[in-house]
């Protein structure tokens, strides 16, 4: 495994990387980006990480050259990535309706 997979690893686990920098919780309100652009950078992302897994399964399949450890990386990162997607999309739907329902 090479050092550049090392570093998606850990990025894909600790949070989206914004081109070469690393989204934080922290770094979000010190950047000042909408909650709207952080959503597609996060939609964008999860579909980047989806076409790369599927190159690297097709590419096993094809017997390309793509070792079975770097698409089984690839397909759990773009897993990783949809599930978080899918859990911020529920937590602000539930937001969404809490916020619906209150009466002024």
């Amino acid at each position: 495994m090479n050092a550049g997979s090392l570093t998606g690893i850990a990025a894909s686990q600790s949070g989206f990387a914004m081109g070469d920098k690393l989204m934080d919780s922290n770094d979000e309100a010190s950047a000042g980006v909408p909650f709207a652009g952080l959503l597609q950078s996060m939609v964008q992302q999860t579909s980047q990480l989806d076409r790369k897994a599927s190159d690297t399964v097709t590419g096993l399949l094809n017997g390309s050259g793509v070792e079975i450890h770097d698409a089984m990386i690839a397909t759990q990162k773009a897993d990783m990535a949809f599930e978080l997607a899918l859990q911020v999309r529920n937590k602000a739907v539930g937001a969404y309706q809490q916020m619906m329902s209150m009466q002024f």
